[in-house]
């Protein structure tokens, strides 16, 4: 998993509440388990004028012009500005994989759904929680100026605007030490491996028959 200490991106705003996770990426998509390749379905509903298929080549579907990441000024944004409840739905890992398949590092918004919010720092992205008058500042910031960033340090907690603009977010101590060094559920376990293998070596002289013969 890829660490996040600090981040600037560019923000695409999505001013949509309740954004479920079959709209993140739609049902029929949910055929790998690999993490990857999922990024060109991402708001698959939203984003093209036709209906998705399994393994279609998005280069040749019609897109919808109107959907903010269809938009030129929000051509690779890696920070996206949502509403409330993001996330919603089912409980589906493939959400994040698709958003940050495509490219998000970064999410901000007033609440998420638990089970998603959870899911991405798990998979590298950070869910941050801001106020929804901040969130609607964000916003505004971002509809009037193209090109519009924000610097996420999430040593120091805090997102900050182009006018340098600090706002502080809160974080779990565990979820942060994890994104900070790249750990997922592995790695967190694998942290401990020399604590682990000595375990191993002390219930082998204690309890042999429990690693079968010739272990």
């Amino acid at each position: 998993m890829r660490a996040l200490k600090q981040h600037q991106g560019l923000v695409a705003p999505m001013d949509r509440s309740n954004v479920d996770t079959d709209m993140i990426i739609p049902k029929q998509f949910l055929k790998s388990i690999k993490r990857t390749g999922f990024g060109p379905n991402l708001f698959d509903e939203l984003r093209y004028l036709d209906e998705g298929k399994p393994d279609q080549d998005c280069s040749e579907r019609p897109i919808n012009p109107d959907f903010v990441l269809n938009q030129d000024r929000y051509k690779n944004a890696s920070v996206l500005l949502a509403r409330t409840n993001f996330g919603c739905g089912s409980s589906r890992e493939h959400a994040p994989w698709a958003l940050e398949d495509y490219g998000f590092r970064v999410i901000i918004a007033p609440s998420f759904a638990d089970i998603f919010y959870n899911n991405c720092f798990k998979n590298g992205l950070l869910p941050i929680v801001l106020e929804e008058k901040i969130v609607d500042q964000l916003f505004n910031e971002a509809e009037v100026q193209e090109g519009y960033q924000l610097a996420v340090d999430l040593e120091a907690k805090t997102v900050t605007t182009p006018a340098g603009e600090a706002f502080n977010f809160e974080v779990d101590d565990f979820r942060r030490h994890c994104l900070l060094n790249g750990l997922d559920d592995i790695g967190v376990t694998l942290e401990q491996a020399d604590v682990i293998k000595s375990y191993e070596e002390q219930r082998r002289q204690t309890a042999p028959w429990l690693f079968g013969a010739g272990n």
